[in-house]
């Protein structure tokens, strides 16, 4: 752990406040947040307006904060790092999920340095509970003026074991994650699927659930959770920062007790191969 990373770690959690605060300030203002929305990849990938206003906030205080230092954003943003290092963004994960009023979506920040994430923050906007790490210095969570250490399960087998997944936006690659589901399910306690993989992989280094696995998500998506969770214990395993979604690579974590078995399962499903588009 260095002096660099935990003030990047430091930035994080401030920045990502601040984001949460418009967010809910701006959701508040708009009423119904579906008048708002268009489309990305398909039809069913939506954007708001206010992703887009969080992710401006975002991109404008690293600016002003560490003007030198790289920017990669879901919604657009991207500048060159002068610095070393470069920030992976996600205004809204789980957009779908702030559409319809579910409250369950998060802001996330990671900075990277030579490729890996060092320090991270994501925070659950209707909780306000603020998730984070520095490399080699453990992940914690801060929630109602208390910080606590952030430990994974130790589930006994993979049939005890919960499983958090997520689907993608394409209808070819949601067609073959099904069937990878409907292996996976008879071998475990149950699945979960929530709509945001930032709080995914919390919940896993918070032990709410004990494996995460999702084909075809971006570094946005993972880059702070993936960080997050493998300070916390877990066994994570994920394609490089600079790999798109587009590839169908797949992302997973897990509790080291059932780590080899899971990927032994998913391996003799074919499941640890991209899920390429067709």
């Amino acid at each position: 752990m260095t002096d660099l990373a935990e003030e990047l770690r430091d930035l994080a959690v401030d920045i990502a406040r601040g984001a949460a605060e418009i967010i809910v300030e701006k959701r508040r203002a708009l009423g119904d947040i579906r008048e708002y929305a268009t489309t990305k990849s398909s039809a069913v990938d939506p954007v708001t307006v206010v992703d887009t206003l969080a992710e401006e906030y975002i991109a404008g205080e690293l600016g002003r904060r560490r003007p030198e230092d790289g920017l990669i954003g879901e919604e657009g943003s991207r500048h060159t790092s002068g610095s070393g290092i470069s920030w992976i963004i996600d205004p809204i994960d789980g957009t779908v999920n702030f559409l319809y009023g579910i409250p369950h979506f998060a802001v996330s920040l990671a900075a990277a340095r030579d490729g890996k994430v060092i320090a991270g923050a994501v925070i659950d906007v209707s909780s306000r509970a603020v998730y984070h790490a520095v490399a080699g210095g453990g992940a914690f969570v801060d929630v109602d003026g208390e910080r606590h250490e952030l430990r994974v399960n130790a589930p006994r087998s993979l049939g005890e074991s919960l499983v958090a997944t997520g689907f993608a936006y394409t209808s070819a690659r949601r067609e073959a994650q099904a069937r990878i589901l409907s292996s996976v399910l008879p071998r475990v306690r149950d699945i979960r699927r929530e709509g945001s993989a930032a709080l995914d992989l919390c919940s896993l280094a918070a032990g709410r659930v004990d494996i995460y696995y999702e084909h075809g998500i971006n570094c946005w998506d993972y880059a702070a959770g993936a960080l997050i969770a493998e300070e916390a214990g877990a066994r994570v395993q994920t394609p490089a920062l600079s790999a798109p979604g587009s590839e169908g690579n797949l992302v997973w974590a897990a509790a080291p007790s059932v780590a080899e078995d899971f990927r032994a399962a998913m391996e003799a499903e074919g499941a640890l191969a991209p899920l390429r588009q067709r």
